[in-house]
């Protein structure tokens, strides 16, 4: 019995989930960029570009390091902004 509950814990230990769980979110990742002073936090850079999409839905973020990426829908659309983290500043759209 005691072999089998340390099996288990090795394949706990090596799983899929467990290699994930170390993984830096974007939440994290974000977080740590703004108290670097590498980012501008993200309720900041939303309501630069929120004003811009009148009629959109806001989905939410994704994070990259250097980018944000703010997901909308319009009309059946997805419509991707990209805005550099530093300078809140509109670098990229697609999807439209």
């Amino acid at each position: 019995m005691r072999s089998f509950i340390l099996l288990l814990a090795a394949v706990a230990a090596f799983s899929p989930a467990a290699a994930a769980a170390e993984r830096p979110r974007d939440q994290d990742r974000a977080f740590q960029a703004t108290r670097e002073g590498r980012s501008m936090p993200l309720p900041m850079i939303e309501r630069r570009v929120l004003p811009f999409m009148g009629g959109a839905d806001y989905l939410g973020p994704e994070f990259n390091g250097r980018t944000y990426r703010l997901k909308f829908m319009r009309g059946g659309r997805v419509i991707w902004i990209d805005v550099d983290a530093a300078s809140g500043r509109i670098v990229g759209r697609s999807g439209e």
